[in-house]
Parts: structure tokens; C-alpha cells; sequence
């Protein structure tokens, strides 16, 4: 079996944990700065993921924005935007969503093997769709990513409910959380990460790697993997001295 793919978790949050507000418009929780660092990390991994929820709610293209960066993945061999890939229990998913129609890159859904001849059928060349036995687990679908599609790096970014999966399992080998300077104190509004057994507690704490203060709104990256170190993707944030450095927009 090939060895599953290295995973970051890329997410923007409130200060009290909010990805998003109630509202159905949404609520942007990071800055122009930062927006082109996720690009930039984007363009590294070869796949990037969000859940059908996100899908739905967000219609998301997730592509790589910035034409120098989409040119040095092609010059590279890869396609300009990496590989999609979502996951559904429900089947649930609008063929004509961004996901699905918006780029060239190969799009991967995940559901559970009795939705998956209803999903073939729904989405027909828009996807790939493999079923994962009659419970889908983050476990099982990063063997798939690995073994069967190819993909050595996975972005995710959400939602909560991903995310919640992903930290429970133990999955993740580094965390890139950023705070915006503001509260959603919305009941309804979605959170970053759901209640759940988590491997790192007051006793096992996690690994701070690295801060980084970007414009008005600051970068956490956090090491959840021995592999983090060896593999990461930002080697600045694993330097003391940039710590809090403030960059200019």
C-alpha cells in the first residue's frame, strides 16, 4: 500500500471559533494577504478538499488563482489547479456546482458504496466517484488518495465537520489556523471544529511550529505529525525569529 498523503489543514476562523456567520452570504474572515498565501499553498499540494456541505453552501472552484504559480504547475507535468475531492454520506451534490464545472483539474467524490451507482449517474464525467464500504472514513479515503489517485499532498479546508473527522482520526500532520480580528457570536453560525475525542489534550499538547502575523489577522501553524518537520510546506514558520513579523500588504 502506498503511503498515505501528507495532510495540512488550512482554515480561517473568528476568535470564537466561527468559520462563518448564519448568514447565507459569506462572511470573509481573512484578508487579501493571506488569500494569496493559500493560493501559494494550493499550488504545492496536489489535491485539495472541502466536504459537501461546503459544496453546497459555498460553491467553491478551488483553483490556483495566481497565473505564475498555475504556470509553473504545468510546466512541472501537473495540472494548473490540483485535484478535487470531496465526500458525502448523503449523495447529496449539485452537478452544476463550481466544483464540478469550473477548471480542468481530475475531481474525486467519496461516498459510501450503495450512493455511489446513483452518484456515477447524477454527476456522470464530471467526477470520479468511489465507494468507500457503508461508512466512509478519513482513514480509508487518504489509502484511496494515495494508492489509486496518485496524490502525495492533500490541502483541507473544511468544513467543520472535515476538519472535526480528520483530528479525531489523528490524520493531520500540520494545522494552518488563521485568526481574524473579530467575534461572530451567532448561535447558528458554523464552528471550526465540532465536540470530539481529540489526540491532543492538556496532556499531550500540541506542537506550536511556527506565528505569523499577516496584516490584521495572524497565521497558527501547529506540527501534528513527526512528518510535519520533514515534509512541511512553509519552512519560515518553523524559524522563532519571524515570529508575530507583521508583513506588508
Amino acid at each position: 500500500m502506498s503511503e498515505r498523503p501528507y495532510v495540512t489543514l488550512s482554515c480561517a476562523m473568528s476568535i470564537d471559533g466561527c468559520l462563518d456567520s448564519a448568514s447565507p452570504r459569506r462572511l470573509a474572515m481573512s484578508n487579501a494577504a493571506d488569500l494569496d498565501r493559500v493560493d501559494d499553498l494550493r499550488s504545492q499540494n496536489d489535491a485539495i478538499m472541502v466536504g459537501a456541505s461546503t459544496v453546497r453552501r459555498d460553491d467553491p472552484r478551488l483553483l490556483v488563482r495566481d497565473t505564475v504559480r498555475r504556470a509553473r504547475r504545468l510546466s512541472s507535468g501537473r495540472p494548473e489547479s490540483p485535484t478535487k475531492v470531496t465526500v458525502t454520506a448523503s449523495g447529496d451534490l449539485p452537478p452544476d456546482a463550481a466544483f464540478f464545472t469550473v477548471g480542468d483539474a481530475p475531481r474525486v467524490v467519496y461516498s459510501t458504496t450503495n450512493r455511489a451507482a446513483r452518484l456515477r449517474a447524477r454527476l456522470g464525467e464530471r467526477a470520479t466517484v468511489v465507494g468507500l464500504g457503508s461508512h466512509v472514513t478519513m482513514a480509508a479515503l487518504l489509502d484511496d488518495l494515495g494508492e489509486r489517485q496518485g496524490v502525495r499532498r492533500l490541502m483541507v479546508e473544511g468544513g467543520g465537520r472535515v476538519l472535526t473527522q480528520f483530528l479525531e482520526a489523528d490524520l493531520v500532520d500540520e494545522l494552518q489556523l488563521v485568526i481574524a480580528p473579530f467575534f461572530v457570536g451567532e448561535p447558528g453560525a458554523p464552528r471550526a471544529v465540532g465536540p470530539g475525542r481529540f489526540p491532543w489534550t492538556a496532556s499531550r499538547r500540541a506542537r506550536l511550529a511556527g506565528t505569523r502575523q499577516i496584516g490584521d489577522v495572524v497565521l497558527l501553524r501547529y506540527a501534528l505529525s513527526e512528518r510535519c518537520d520533514a515534509l512541511g510546506t512553509d519552512p519560515s514558520m518553523l524559524r522563532d525569529d519571524v515570529a508575530f513579523a507583521t508583513e506588508k500588504p
